[in-house]
């Protein structure tokens, strides 16, 4: 990860600002490659790329090489499309708006029996074909056909005018854990109605349930495609960091820094009063900015390299840090949230580890609502 020179002054301004290293990005996508050799990536890019911009993470995965993307609704689709991507791209989720389906010429996935017949109606209006994923629930408990007809289903999905089944899918509800007896029995029953749909069919249909977790723990997941969407943004859902970068840097300027004597309150409700001399310091991000308020008195930034730890509770717009132990802070240096600043590192798995999360919202919650900034 590219960093800055601690104590840098930037401009102040509402909320933070994310530099996206997408050198960090082609990184990843090689580790990625080097675990599962010739095998499709199925690149995810649903949530705005986990917070990191759709439209340029998905420039730069298909200038790499990669011919197919995941979105979880079409309207995040139609935004790729209307990016000037054109590589094939999957919906996870979405069975609503069939028309943009053929419009921006999408794959659906398809959960029930229903929609793919107004598939097929819809295909066979248009005298067109169009390809889908059929998802089967193994265990998720969320959506997809029930493992148990599943095989049958799907043969009579597959025998559909217009319909042209690509793909076989399935996720994992618990690939992550060091006890991995529930991924291998939902493997197991994927397994098995992969065989039986191939030999219903008389072919063989692309098969893919591993997601990031997946393809760093259980390699006999590693099937037709993949799905990685973490491990591309540099995280890994396991404490071991696999070499993986960080593409995301999240950083402000201080707003204010003041001198507080002994036994002055800090914030909403008095969780935080100042037990000696303090300089505290106010940093333009609050929780509408993506900083929970979970992190109140409970996390730390970096200001000149130094971790300052959060005290008082997160405001919406605000949050302070104690400073007064880090020489020379002034109004409009830079502070940095998440990512690294003179050989100190603040990490997602650090963030949601203070607030029994998960990376994923981490990313997502302050890379959503960040100004952008993309670096080679």
């Amino acid at each position: 990860m590219k960093t800055r020179e601690a104590g840098k002054r930037i401009r102040v301004n509402r909320g933070p600002a994310a530099v996206i290293d997408l050198s960090a990005l082609a990184h990843n996508l090689e580790i990625v490659r080097k675990i599962v050799s010739n095998k499709l990536i199925i690149a995810v890019v649903k949530a705005d790329a986990y917070g990191h911009g759709s439209a340029e993470i998905s420039r730069r995965l298909v200038s790499l090489g990669v011919s197919r993307l995941a979105v979880a609704f079409t309207g995040e689709a139609k935004l790729l499309r209307q990016s000037g991507i054109r590589a094939e791209i999957i919906v996870l989720f979405d069975r609503t708006a069939a028309d943009d389906y053929f419009t921006y010429s999408l794959t659906p996935v398809i959960q029930d029996k229903r929609t793919a017949h107004e598939f097929s109606r819809q295909a066979g209006k248009r005298r067109t074909r169009v390809r889908v994923h059929v998802k089967i629930d193994t265990g998720m408990g969320r959506i997809g056909f029930d493992a148990e007809n599943a095989a049958a289903e799907v043969a009579e999905i597959a025998g559909l005018e217009g319909i042209e089944l690509e793909g076989l899918m399935s996720h994992f509800s618990e690939a992550d854990l060091a006890d991995r007896s529930y991924a291998l029995r939902q493997l197991n029953v994927f397994n098995a109605i992969r065989d039986k749909v191939s030999a219903k069919l008389g072919r063989h249909v692309m098969c893919h349930i591993a997601n990031s977790a997946a393809v760093l723990s259980l390699p006999e997941a590693i099937q037709d495609a993949v799905r990685p969407g973490l491990l591309l943004y540099g995280c890994s859902p396991f404490k071991e960091g696999h070499d993986l970068r960080p593409l995301m840097t999240v950083k402000t300027g201080l707003l204010a820094v003041r001198n507080l004597r002994p036994g002055t309150p800090v914030s909403y409700g008095r969780t935080f009063t100042t037990k000696r001399e303090s300089r505290v310091a106010v940093v333009p991000v609050g929780y509408a900015d993506g900083f929970s308020r979970l992190f109140s008195n409970n996390a730390e930034m970096l200001v000149k390299g130094r971790r300052a730890p959060v005290v008082g509770r997160v405001c919406m717009d605000l949050t302070m840090l104690d400073v007064t132990d880090i020489d020379g802070v002034e109004e409009g240096d830079e502070v940095v949230i998440l990512g690294s600043q003179g050989g100190e590192t603040i990490t997602a798995a650090d963030l949601s580890g203070r607030i029994g999360t998960i990376p994923y919202e981490i990313i997502t919650s302050l890379g959503s609502r960040a100004k952008r900034e993309y670096v080679n």
